[in-house]
């Protein structure tokens, strides 16, 4: 399985205009094993397939890279390490703090972290209402929180000056968006084409409260 994932992730990455010898590729395909080995029993993602597992979260996860700058980064929902772990792996120079709620799903993470000799990364099992780190965040990003309303209303107080809000959706987050506009939230929507995916993905950023 390890060559023929590896083949086809490299295809995937470079479809997205990224550098293959850029990236931790064999890193990735370990994920997908081990995140194959631990869904039999804890049931952390509906995708079984490694195929689908890898451009739906290796792939999927990598579309937002060109949007993470060097600092301290927090994923709100992180459920199995997506898309945290993948984004730590291609960017070493950046700090990931990895938090859900759910206990299982941040004992895999934890094992991951471990698994892949991860020094950038901190798992926190933690409800995102009751958070309360020490230091604020540069970039806060989700692709597990219902609506951008909800997003923003947990995570905008844990942003340091310049920090930004990163929400990946699907294809029109249009009627979430309108909830930000009445409340004189401004967004920018980037919209994203991953090799694999089906429908479409965007990306929408939180730019200010006006």
């Amino acid at each position: 399985m390890s060559d023929s994932l590896l083949a086809q992730l490299q295809q995937g990455v470079e479809a997205m205009g990224l550098s293959a010898s850029d990236l931790p590729l064999q890193a990735y395909v370990s994920y997908i094993e081990l995140l194959v080995q631990w869904n039999k029993a804890y049931n952390l993602t509906a995708i079984r397939d490694p195929e689908k597992m890898l451009a739906y979260h290796i792939l999927d996860s990598l579309s937002i890279l060109s949007f993470i700058p060097k600092g301290s980064c927090l994923d709100i929902g992180t459920g199995a390490g997506l898309p945290g772990i993948i984004l730590a792996l291609a960017r070493p120079d950046t700090h990931w703090v990895l938090l859900d709620g759910n206990n299982k799903k941040t004992r895999f993470v934890q094992q991951a972290v471990l698994t892949l000799n991860l020094k950038n990364v901190e798992v926190v099992c933690c409800r995102i209402e009751k958070y309360e780190p020490e230091n604020k965040f540069s970039i806060i990003v989700s692709r597990a929180l219902s609506s951008l309303a909800d997003f923003f209303a947990y995570s905008h107080h844990l942003l340091d000056q310049d920090g930004r809000l990163l929400a990946m959706k699907g294809p029109d987050p249009t009627t979430e968006i309108s909830d930000l506009i009445a409340k004189n939230i401004s967004t920018k929507v980037t919209h994203l084409t991953v090799p694999g995916v089906t429908g479409g993905r965007s990306l929408v950023e939180i730019v200010t409260k006006c």
